[in-house]
């Protein structure tokens, strides 16, 4: 039976932040955001994701960081093992990057293909032709995209693969 004092340690607010950050990458990447693609429409698909991600991502980098401080032993001792460490710290980047360069820069590139669109009387998604600057716009979006996706990628086997470590010791 567990008592109260158990609120007072890091570990099971560590392993609650584990399973929060495993389970909402895995939602987000596998489950949520491949069934909203396939049955919203495209503009409000991207009005969904251009309010999710922005939430998402600062989970992606706060959790991590709240592994770190929760880590068995302390801080300290994460520092000392090369393997946590350097799975907690890919987290941690990861998320930083696609929270504060990344997603605002895909979303910015959104919205200039959507006054872009206006500009040409065409969707950037509509068969070509399009203008040339369409083309520079839909390159970068697929790029950025591209980039998140790998971040977000790394993000998740070093989660799942912290998920062994961590389960080792148990």
């Amino acid at each position: 039976m567990s008592s109260l004092s158990a609120f007072t340690k890091p570990e099971p607010y560590h392993l609650l932040s584990y399973g929060t950050l495993l389970g909402s990458t895995l939602f987000q990447s596998f489950v949520g955001g491949i069934i909203a693609f396939r049955v919203l429409p495209r503009p409000q698909f991207s009005v969904l994701q251009s309010h999710i991600f922005p939430v998402y991502f600062t989970m992606q980098t706060a959790l991590p960081v709240v592994l770190a401080l929760t880590y068995s032993g302390g801080p300290k001792l994460l520092t000392q093992q090369t393997l946590p460490a350097s799975l907690i710290g890919t987290m941690i980047v990861t998320g930083v990057i696609n929270w504060v360069w990344i997603g605002p820069e895909t979303t910015k590139c959104m919205k200039e293909r959507k006054h872009q669109e206006t500009r040409d009387g065409k969707k950037s998604y509509d068969a070509g032709p399009h203008s040339a600057e369409m083309q520079r716009l839909n390159k970068r979006f697929g790029t950025l995209h591209g980039v998140s996706s790998l971040l977000n990628l790394a993000a998740f086997i070093s989660t799942i693969w912290y998920g062994f470590v961590l389960g080792e010791r148990l």
